[in-house]
């Protein structure tokens, strides 16, 4: 029995339900982490006994699985767009944004499919944008190759804001203090591809490196999928 089918024990007491317990499960992650999350944390921010939120939650594992599907109730979409194209890269930017609202979400995309309510309406609408457009095993080939991409960009943009703040370093102050090194090192003329790319390469931010592999990446789709009759 998943933790979406077995009913909620009683009200005691203190009110207590999943939905307040997922909130302040979710509140404690967005403020320190999946490692900020526990049952006696979470309990404790509810000012619950621990023992009460095993009858909701029996292992922090069922609970992580309730958090993720909690914020898939923001990635998914009011409606579904009519062009394919469209409805991926609005699902792509959406994962992003929430990874962005809440951090720990990098860590737990690419796993095992996440079978809440709400995961299963991202993966409908996500598998829909392909319906009659190609064969089942293409559409989800689609699918994968599109998620692979936009969840490696989201943990590598996670990764790089968890090391600012760890060293307390902006990209450009990082950049700067190891420019010295670069230059050396560059100079030895061992590295000319890295070389370009330090020295002729465009900075952008975040936000158009994304959308400009997610523009490739769909690119590559479209050209597996079968073309329309002329």
């Amino acid at each position: 029995m998943t933790v979406w089918d077995r009913p909620e024990p009683p009200t005691r007491p203190v009110p207590l339900d999943r939905e307040r317990i997922v909130a302040a499960a979710v509140a404690l992650a967005d403020e320190g982490g999946l490692e900020a999350v526990s049952l006696r944390k979470v309990a404790a921010r509810l000012n619950a006994g621990p023992m009460r939120l095993y009858g909701y939650i029996s292992t922090k594992e069922e609970l992580f699985d309730l958090m993720i599907d909690e914020v898939y109730g923001e990635i998914l979409p009011e409606e579904q767009p009519g062009d394919w194209r469209e409805a991926l890269r609005i699902l792509a930017h959406r994962t992003r944004q929430t990874a962005l609202r809440h951090e720990w979400l990098a860590d737990l995309l690419g796993g095992r499919p996440t079978l809440g309510p709400n995961g299963l309406a991202v993966g409908e609408v996500t598998l829909a944008a392909l319906d009659g457009l190609a064969d089942i095993d293409t559409a989800m080939r689609a699918v994968e190759t599109v998620s692979a991409y936009f969840t490696g960009a989201i943990r590598r943009e996670i990764a790089n804001l968890r090391a600012e703040r760890a060293t307390g370093l902006s990209k450009h102050d990082w950049q700067r203090a190891r420019g010295p090194y670069m230059t050396k090192m560059l100079a030895t003329g061992r590295f000319p591809a890295l070389a370009r790319a330090v020295y002729d390469g465009t900075d952008v931010d975040a936000e158009t490196s994304f959308a400009t592999g997610l523009d490739w990446v769909l690119d590559a789709v479209a050209a597996k999928l079968p073309r329309p009759p002329a």
